[in-house]
């Protein structure tokens, strides 16, 4: 949880790296927190006799909002971190290929030197 908070109070960071950890680390949270949220509406709903999914579609809807720039900022951070530009993070946009190229980005191990966009945050993390 400490990785998903971290990625929350850089909001908006696009600068620096970020580890394979923390970026997988965020969205394995930012999943679970999107499925209690889907749970908990459905369950409201039901409870209320509601056949309307509008709760539920704001609720996601709202949460989703909330998050994108943090998501954004982190695969940003994450894609510097294997020695990429941010502006690779538009690869989301092409359907199939450009999301199965971006996965393979953020599953690889980030530079082992300090690069443009910094120090290895690996190697920061290892000497505390």
């Amino acid at each position: 949880m400490k990785w998903f908070v971290k990625c929350m109070r850089q909001y908006a960071d696009f600068s620096g790296r970020a580890r394979r950890k923390e970026y997988w680390m965020f969205t394995l949270f930012w999943i679970l927190i999107l499925w209690a949220i889907a749970i908990l509406a459905s369950i409201i709903s039901v409870v209320s006799g509601s056949e309307d999914s509008s709760l539920f579609l704001f609720a996601i809807g709202a949460y989703v909002l909330a998050t994108i720039i943090p998501i954004l900022a982190v695969t940003v951070r994450r894609l510097h971190d294997v020695g990429l530009s941010g502006l690779w993070v538009l690869l989301a946009f092409i359907p199939t290929i450009g999301n199965i190229v971006l996965f393979v980005f953020t599953i690889s191990d980030g530079k082992p030197d300090a690069n443009k966009w910094g120090a290895n945050p690996k190697m920061d993390t290892q000497s505390l």
